[in-house]
């Protein structure tokens, strides 16, 4: 099972599941949400270019300290035991792949 049919499965939404992990932007989000995915994305991908104005921005849309708290060390720990995991060569458990052909066909640059 992939994790989009996981998130499917608890939202009881698969078709937006499956949209949030090739492309988040076009799952007609919340701005709420869609802000959250968006500081996810940097901060696991140019973490270097993180600065205040990506906290104001969710705490603009809505989010207070505690949660924007959260959500970093929670960011932080999946990118962290990712980077664990790849460092020591752990095999992914199948459900938990698409194959890279597909996945790179359907995904969002992020770049």
């Amino acid at each position: 099972m992939s994790h989009a049919k996981d998130f499917g499965q608890e939202s009881q939404d698969a078709a937006i599941a499956e949209q949030i992990q090739y492309d988040y932007r076009q799952a007609g989000l919340t701005p709420a949400d869609r802000a959250l995915c968006d500081y996810a994305i940097k901060l696991t991908i140019r973490p270097q270019d993180m600065s205040q104005e990506d906290v104001v921005h969710l705490q603009e849309v809505g989010f207070n300290d505690e949660q924007i708290t959260i959500a970093a060390q929670v960011i932080g720990y999946f990118n962290y035991i990712n980077r664990i995991a790849d460092g020591l060569g752990v095999d992914l458990e199948e459900q938990m792949t698409t194959p890279a052909e597909e996945w790179l066909n359907r995904k969002a640059d992020f770049r």
